[in-house]
C-alpha cells in the first residue's frame, strides 16, 4: 500500500536513517556509466560514476555524486577542473577498473586505451565514449554519504555519431538491444 504525501508533513522516519529495500529499488532505476577524472599536480585520478545527470542548458550545468570521504571526492574538493567520459557500451572493462578498490592512477588504467588530455580541464580523456564533457566546479554541496559537485560545461571534446551508452540496472551492464 502507498501512503499518500501530505505537503510540510514528513512520513515516519526509520531508525539509523536506513530505508528497507532502498539498494534494490535504486538498482532498479538504469543510469548511464561515465568516468570522471582529474588531474590534481601529482598524478591523475579517475572513478567510475553513474550518479551523474545534467542540471542545466543556459548556463551549461551537470552534477556527479561522489562518495564522501573518496580520494576522488576529497581531491575534488579542492580541483576544480576535471572530464567526464559518458562511457560506450564496449567499455565496460574500462568502467571495471576504475571501479576497483585500491585502484592505481588513471594513467596505469587506460594503458592500452587510447585517450586525450583536455586542455580546459588537463584530465585525461578516453576516446571511445558517446561523449565528454570537460567541466569546473561551482558549487560542492556535502548530501549524506556522498559529495555532490555541481559544475558548469566548458567544452565538449567529442560526442559520437552512433553507438550505445554503458548503462548499469540492477547491478550489472546490460546491453540497451
Amino acid at each position: 500500500m502507498t501512503e499518500r504525501l501530505v505537503p510540510g508533513r514528513r512520513g515516519p522516519q526509520p531508525a539509523g536513517g536506513r530505508v528497507d529495500g532502498l539498494v534494490e529499488a535504486l538498482a532498479s532505476f538504469p543510469t548511464g556509466v561515465t568516468l570522471v577524472m582529474v588531474a590534481d599536480g601529482r598524478d591523475d585520478i579517475g572513478t567510475t560514476v553513474s550518479a551523474f545527470c545534467p542540471v542545466s542548458q543556459s548556463p551549461p550545468l551537470v552534477l556527479v555524486s561522489l562518495i564522501a570521504g573518496s580520494y576522488p571526492a576529497e581531491v575534488l574538493g579542492r580541483v576544480d577542473r576535471f572530464a567526464v567520459t559518458m562511457l560506450a557500451a564496449g567499455q565496460r572493462a574500462l568502467a571495471g577498473r576504475f571501479a576497483a578498490a585500491g585502484r592505481p592512477g588513471a594513467r596505469l588504467l587506460l594503458e592500452g586505451s587510447p585517450y586525450q588530455r583536455g586542455p580546459a580541464s588537463g584530465a585525461l580523456i578516453p576516446d571511445g565514449g558517446v561523449a565528454a564533457l570537460e567541466c569546473e566546479a561551482v558549487q560542492r554541496v556535502p548530501a549524506g554519504d556522498h559529495l555532490l559537485v555541481i559544475a558548469s560545461v566548458l567544452r565538449v571534446p567529442y560526442v559520437a555519431e552512433s553507438g550505445d551508452p554503458l548503462v548499469r540496472f540492477g547491478g550489472r551492464y546490460p546491453g540497451l538491444r
